[in-house]
């Protein structure tokens, strides 16, 4: 009896140094289908690797994701590791939800030997950097095969210059007797990829920049042209608009619009459902190409201490290895953050655009990315919807943005 006590003693003892003994951390990102059900895959690879580590996944609607995030870290209740946006970097910062990456496990060398060069400096603000990503993203131009060769286009070669562009989107929309858009030519959403490809693309295209080099000034009204061209795809060509079956994702994933600009993100899905697609880089202007790069990045939050702090390295760092990379492109379709990775995948027909794109990409550094895309969100709905010239639009647009970027580097003593 003795010895069935001890025996019992000594399995409970184990038992409760395998519970208590856990350290328990918290990982938030905003609910996406095909990213939630490939980190719930991953944490359980993880947990393999460190048993006595234990993460909890949450998820909140894109939505209210920062509202959650300002609600709970100051409170202490909120995640120890968080995924968030690049371009909110400056603002998670400054509002005090982020601490900085150690330097001691985060170094140089770290970032040179596994991140592209943008990486580094897309999550550095003032000296320090804060998060690391999993993959990266740019742009491309997908567009519908079907609808191609309903159209009596050459399903095989999609449009390669702006003027190609056009030219096809008309030949690619369908009205109702009403003239009504029943089959958008291209999609025209400046709430998704439209108000980068407009900032970023079009404005560099049409010969000028969005910023000057310290992000301390806005530039691209000096191009109107930029804003002119996306408009009149509205306005003028009428192959779309904003809004059209709710928005673009919706308008080509129903086989409603024929090609869209969107990102590499977007690739899981469409072949989950059926499209017969392509993806084309981004096309050209004047013999300029240009790109927008972005990424999701985990940083780790500033009430993370102690033990939470140490399995928070461990998780972060396990999220940016090679191994998760590949798996989040299969899973996912962004593309590898790690050059090496990346390389084995230049030549495939749906993810080497993407990869090209990203050799003349740029990142834009946001100061407040909600802020800002909702001004160019505006100037666009001022020329369709008020009649405003896009030479005034893109002047207010302006304005308003470099009030913004004011007020924040005045907030950071610049």
């Amino acid at each position: 009896m003795k010895r069935f006590l001890l025996v019992t003693l000594a399995i409970l003892l184990v038992l409760s140094l395998s519970v208590f003994g856990k350290v328990k951390i918290v990982y938030w990102q905003y609910y996406f289908e095909t990213k939630v059900k490939a980190i719930d895959e991953l944490i359980k690879e993880f947990q393999k690797l460190y048993p006595d580590i234990e993460v909890e996944h949450v998820t909140f609607p894109y939505e209210a994701f920062n509202e959650k995030v300002a609600a709970s870290v100051p409170a202490g209740t909120g995640p120890d590791v968080v995924n968030l946006y690049y371009g909110w970097i400056p603002k998670y910062v400054t509002s005090g939800y982020l601490q900085p990456l150690p330097e001691n496990e985060f170094s140089d060398e770290y970032f040179q030997k596994n991140f592209f060069p943008f990486v580094a400096k897309g999550v550095e603000f003032m000296g320090k950097r804060y998060a690391i990503p999993i993959a990266v993203r740019s742009l491309a131009l997908f567009w519908n095969k079907d609808l191609f060769k309903e159209a009596k286009l050459d399903p095989e070669k999609p449009p390669r210059t702006l003027q190609e562009l056009v030219e096809v989107a008309k030949k690619l929309t369908k009205y109702d007797k009403q003239g009504n858009i029943v089959q958008a030519g291209l999609a025209t959403q400046p709430s998704g990829q439209g108000h980068h490809w407009i900032r970023e693309v079009l404005v560099r295209q049409f010969g000028g920049s969005p910023y000057n080099d310290d992000y301390t000034k806005v530039t691209y009204h000096e191009v109107p042209e930029a804003l002119k061209f996306y408009t009149d795809l509205i306005t003028v060509h009428k192959v779309g608009y904003p809004g059209f079956m709710n928005d673009d994702i919706t308008a080509f994933t129903s086989q409603s619009a024929a090609m869209n600009i969107d990102g590499s993100f977007r690739i899981a899905a469409l072949k989950k459902a059926g499209i017969n697609f392509g993806v084309a880089e981004l096309p050209e202007h004047n013999g300029i190409k240009s790109n927008f790069a972005s990424f999701w990045a985990n940083g780790i939050t500033s009430t993370c201490t102690g033990e939470k702090l140490d399995a928070a390295i461990k998780f972060v760092k396990f999220l940016a290895s090679e191994m998760v990379m590949e798996m989040w492109l299969e899973k996912v379709g962004e593309l590898p953050a790690n050059p090496a990775v990346a390389q084995k995948y230049y030549n495939d027909p749906i993810y080497g655009p993407f990869l090209r794109g990203l050799e003349y990409a740029h990142a834009t550094f946001f100061v407040d990315e909600t802020a800002q895309r909702k001004v160019m969100m505006d100037a666009v709905d001022k020329v369709w919807l008020k009649g405003v010239s896009p030479e005034q639009a893109f002047r207010e647009a302006a304005q308003e943005e470099q009030e913004i970027l004011d007020k924040f580097w005045k907030s950071v003593g610049k």
